[in-house]
This record gives C-alpha cells, structure tokens and sequence, in this order.
C-alpha cells in the first residue's frame, strides 16, 4: 500500500503526528543550542527529542497499522525502550558532568594553595 492510497482516517493523524513530532524534536535541539551551560543543555532535549519520538513512534504505529490491515505495536517496544533509558542516559551524563567539575574544582583548589606564600 503506497501512501495514496492510505485512507483519509489514517493519512491525517499520521500526517498531524509527524509534523508535530518534528517541531518537538527541532525544539529540543535549538534547546541544546540555545542554552549556555552543560547542565541547562542536557535537561530540554532530553525531554523534547523523547517527546518528539514518541509522536513519530505513534505515526508510524497508525500508517502501518492501516497499512497492513492488521494491528502493529512494535513501536510499543521501541517507545518502552526510550522512555526507559533517556531520563537513565540524562541522569548518568548529569552526575558524569558533576563529578569532572568536582575534580576540577578540587583540583585548582589543591595547586591555588601550593602556589601562595
């Protein structure tokens, strides 16, 4: 089945879910952009592009569930699988993040005061 001939019920959500998916996802990068420090930068994509993926997850749900004439969840998985691991992968990058700042503050502090009189 070519995109022609997808019915009207299923071409519209679809159309409508991709689309917005994509601003989501275009949001959270100019997020990542945007922002200046490390720490504001990981928290909107990391919402944004997995609230984006999972309108396009939905889309693709509905096309080839029209599609096939038959009931298709496989990006039920994949949607489980992202909603698992992005607030996982967020926090490990974030703690990652503040320990190399730690080691870095300790570290200036240590050679600050070998180098005074």
């Amino acid at each position: 089945m070519s995109v022609a001939m997808l019915p009207w019920w299923a071409a519209v959500p679809v159309a409508v879910l991709l689309v917005l998916g994509g601003l989501i996802t275009l949001v959270g990068t100019l997020g990542l952009l945007r922002l200046k420090t490390f720490y504001q930068r990981i928290h909107g994509p990391a919402i944004a592009i997995s609230m984006g993926a999972g309108c396009i997850l939905v889309a693709s749900m509905v096309y080839f569930t029209a599609a096939q004439s038959r009931l298709v969840i496989h990006e039920l998985l994949i949607g489980a699988f992202v909603l698992m691991t992005a607030p996982v992968v967020a926090m490990l990058l974030m703690r990652a993040a503040l320990y190399r700042d730690l080691r870095d503050r300790r570290a200036a502090g240590l050679n600050g005061a070998a180098d005074e009189p």
